[in-house]
């Protein structure tokens, strides 16, 4: 998941505290018996897996912070599929609030949370080259075909 706008950023940031304070509650837990008893398989479950959701969220965390910055100008793209979350991280790092960007397309600020939360799904192509042209992306892909098809 990609963080998108500073209510799911505060959301995660909530979470990852949890997260953290959960862990520590369990090393606690496990050092207060692990004189007695080894750690068993499912309390290293447990902890593999707290460990695993934390490092996924600080992971999150760490991109939006990076996209906010500014400091990111660049959005390396595979395919046509990831240009929605290329729209996303260049509106983010254009420190562009999804309403700001409503108001630059002309739309309602709902108009442009349906877009990102579908991964901009029901956008036609000419809303994607506005909301393109108003992040100011240069969008740069090769066209190759797959596989040659019969003319008929």
């Amino acid at each position: 998941m990609m963080i998108k706008n500073e209510r799911q950023y505060k959301i995660t940031k909530s979470a990852t505290e949890r997260f953290e304070n959960a862990l520590r509650l369990l090393e606690d837990r496990h050092q207060a018996v692990s004189q007695f008893e080894p750690k068993d398989i499912l309390d290293q479950a447990e902890e593999d897996g707290l460990r695993s959701q934390l490092e996924d969220l600080k992971e999150q965390l760490g991109e939006y912070e990076a996209l906010r910055s500014g400091n990111v100008t660049v959005f390396p793209s595979v395919s046509f599929g990831e240009l929605p979350t290329t729209l996303i991280k260049a509106r983010i790092a254009r420190g562009l609030t999804q309403k700001q960007l409503a108001s630059e397309l002309g739309l309602k600020e709902q108009q442009v949370q349906n877009y990102e939360a579908t991964d901009y799904a029901s956008a036609s192509f000419d809303r994607l080259r506005r909301v393109i042209s108003v992040l100011g992306v240069d969008v740069r892909e090769e066209a190759t075909l797959t596989r040659r098809r019969p003319v008929q």
